[in-house]
């Protein structure tokens, strides 16, 4: 919706993890190298930890990237399963034919994977999203896979993945034997404010902005204190500004905009904006807003980009206010 007013090719705080957007700090770029270089060196176990939304999913994309097919991925986002449903998630996403059913069987036909791919010149790498969630005994029979291996060699790399519990989980007294093979731990910081603006101005210029000022300077401090350097958090709420930017017909996003989309995400109310805009431009606005709001309300596809609930949600409160105020 919000596109053409600010002359945009795409929406540039989109929360799915492309890795175009990606925005490395020093400290993502030290722990992408630290990966990738794990792998090709064919080390055991690593450790990828970070708060919610530090960008975890978003650098492990660039990670697989990176190998550039020198390695086969498995990658389990569910964590909730169980030792021998990973397993099989594991053959399934290796392309191995269908195990018997029996657990032997799914090691059995693990190993002849495992064994096809490094003699291909290919190692293989096991990719375990939100691991603080898997279970103690999981965990535990997870590390009995590093034991396949030649006399030279691992035959797969198990990379957990995780938020800061993961190390408190990896630190009990019954995972010794699993922390002791863990040969990388890598840890994703928040952004800095300065890093926050960079992030937003990366971001816009990835997404074809002209007008590198879209966000003022007070704008980015108030969305950087606001977010704790959270990448997640910065796209939620610049996203918001844009929505409530354009329904104002605001050129530039200033921090009373940054403050109305604060205040939408946190369920308040929607504050007027600083300027009081004429009678037949409210008028406009109403009339506008009115047949949009009444759109989306009988089903009427008629915005040209998807909104999320969010933006919806955001746009509902505007037009509710526009009607009260």
């Amino acid at each position: 919706m919000y596109l053409g007013f600010y002359e945009l090719k795409e929406r540039p705080f989109n929360s799915t993890p492309d890795p175009r957007f990606l925005y490395l700090t020093p400290g993502h770029r030290e722990a992408l190298a630290q990966l990738v270089y794990s792998v090709q060196e064919s080390r055991g176990f690593l450790v990828l930890t970070g708060e919610i939304g530090t960008g975890k999913t978003t650098l492990l994309h660039a990670f697989i990237e990176r190998l550039n097919g020198t390695a086969a991925v498995a990658y389990v986002f569910n964590s909730m399963l169980s030792f021998d449903g990973l397993l099989e998630y594991t053959l399934e996403e290796l392309g191995a034919p269908a195990p018997g059913s029996s657990p032997a069987q799914r090691l059995l036909a693990l190993r002849r994977v495992l064994l096809d791919r490094r003699r291909a010149g290919q190692s293989t790498v096991l990719v375990l999203d939100e691991a603080q969630n898997l279970e103690v005994a999981t965990l535990e029979r997870i590390r009995l896979l590093s034991n396949f291996e030649t006399p030279t060699e691992k035959l797969l790399q198990i990379l957990l993945v995780g938020q800061p519990e993961l190390r408190e989980k990896l630190n009990r007294p019954e995972l010794r034997q699993l922390q002791q093979r863990v040969e990388l731990q890598c840890s994703l910081p928040p952004l800095s404010h300065a890093q926050v603006r960079d992030y937003i101005q990366t971001r816009l210029r990835v997404a074809g902005a002209h007008d590198s000022d879209l966000f003022s300077d007070r704008a980015q401090a108030r969305i950087a204190a606001y977010s704790r350097g959270i990448p997640r958090r910065v796209n939620i709420l610049c996203d918001h500004c844009l929505v409530i930017g354009y329904a104002d017909q605001r050129r530039r996003v200033e921090v009373d905009v940054v403050d109305q989309a604060i205040e939408a995400l946190e369920g308040g109310p929607r504050r007027p904006a600083h300027r009081s805009p004429s009678p037949a431009r409210r008028a406009h606005e109403r009339w506008v807003l009115g047949a949009v709001a009444a759109a989306v309300l009988a089903g009427v596809a008629v915005l040209p980009v998807r909104f999320e609930a969010e933006q919806l949600l955001t746009l509902a409160r505007y037009v509710r206010d526009l009607f009260w105020r």
